[in-house]
């Protein structure tokens, strides 16, 4: 089985969004299911999510397609995989592909952050990748075939081996926005004593600096207000008003908790190893108002199991069909839950080395890249 995979492949540090470690993920994925994986060596489809202007991603849409319908014509694959964003997409390439009976897949995880109605370049695939569980409603209404699987995920080996406790901390490892740092300063505020450390980008900065903000001109504002109209409606604009006052500025107590990004071998020691490690599903988003957010299973309800990590996170739909609660994870509501729960954990020693046991096995049995590609095979009937 050779997969052709267009998976934000780079050789090139881009200004976008962490990245590569998808590629990383999937690569040692289709190898330890025992199967190929290839690629286009000239193609950078990383540069494809790169802000540029609208004749520049038209030029970088022809060459990369061309050079990959032309790899596959001397090179034929028995599967094309990819995440793709809708405008990384030329529909015509994935119709060429398809009729050489390569099946083509695509992988995208943030349907419910991105859209309120599916972009139709996803229609032209085989089969989508679906994660997000409120993403089905929305594949169901348009019609487009889907396959509902976890995030692919994939942990070294050395990784996969249950780590004793290394601190008695409530952990949480992951970029500041807006939702993880009011409900952490929710947290703290009802429980300041509590022993919670959180690692990631942009927490140190916004602790002891304000962004300042660079002044633009009347044409620009309409037009970014115009967008933001478009894709969220009057509602959204309305609620896009009421958050701009937000500040981003985080109390005294919560600083004293917080730590910059940890490196890759402290992230999986750190995950593994604390009392409890945190996942936080809710995100930011100008649909639904800032004291009521949506959520949904971020890659974390996966990768944390898998290293070992006797694990807390919030609650959203389809959860329960990932994992059973109360044996191989645990999850919370609000704030008060989140206080309850981790108390609990804290004073039960058996019940946190059922979680990490658990949970692991079930993660790494099930949720597996793998697994994944097992499924998307039988229903592609290959």
């Amino acid at each position: 089985m050779k997969i052709f995979l267009s998976f934000f492949q780079s050789k090139t540090k881009h200004p976008i969004p962490a990245y590569s470690f998808w590629e990383y993920y999937i690569k040692n994925g289709i190898e330890e299911a025992g199967y190929e994986w290839m690629e286009c060596p000239d193609v950078d489809w990383a540069l494809g999510r790169v802000p540029k202007t609208k004749q520049a991603q038209i030029n970088w849409k022809q060459d990369a397609w061309q050079k990959t319908v032309d790899y596959l014509k001397a090179n034929p694959a028995d599967l094309f995989l990819s995440y793709l964003y809708p405008d990384q997409i030329d529909t015509s390439a994935i119709d060429q592909i398809r009729k050489t009976n390569i099946p083509c897949v695509n992988f995208f995880c943030d349907h419910i952050r991105d859209f309120i109605k599916l972009p139709k370049e996803f229609a032209a695939f085989d089969l989508n990748w679906v994660p997000e569980y409120k993403a089905i409603q929305q594949y169901q209404k348009a019609g487009y075939p889907y396959i509902n699987l976890p995030m692919p995920m994939w942990v070294a080996p050395q990784y996969r081996i249950l780590q004793p406790e290394i601190n008695s901390q409530i952990t949480f490892i992951g970029s500041k926005d807006i939702q993880r740092h009011l409900m952490f300063e929710n947290i703290v505020k009802q429980d300041p004593n509590i022993d919670l450390a959180i690692y990631g980008g942009g927490w140190i900065a916004a602790a002891h600096t304000q962004q300042e903000l660079l002044p633009y001109g009347l044409h620009k504002k309409l037009l970014f207000q115009f967008k933001l109209l478009n894709k969220y409606g009057i509602n959204g604009y309305t609620e896009k008003l009421k958050q701009r006052n937000y500040t981003g500025q985080i109390s005294r107590t919560l600083q004293l908790k917080t730590h910059g990004a940890p490196s890759a071998e402290e992230y999986n020691r750190l995950t593994a190893g604390s009392l409890v490690t945190i996942g936080v599903n809710r995100y930011p988003s100008y649909l639904f108002p800032l004291a009521k957010p949506d959520t949904y299973s971020r890659l974390r309800d996966i990768e944390a199991p898998m290293l070992g990590a006797c694990y807390l996170t919030e609650w959203t739909d389809g959860i329960e069909q990932l994992y059973d609660i109360n044996n191989e994870i645990e999850t919370y509501t609000t704030p008060e839950d989140f206080l309850q729960k981790t108390e609990l954990l804290k004073n039960d020693a058996v019940k946190r080395k059922t979680l990490k046991v658990n949970g692991q096995k079930r993660a790494l049995k099930n949720h597996s890249i793998p697994a994944s590609l097992k499924e998307i095979l039988w229903t592609l009937n290959l």
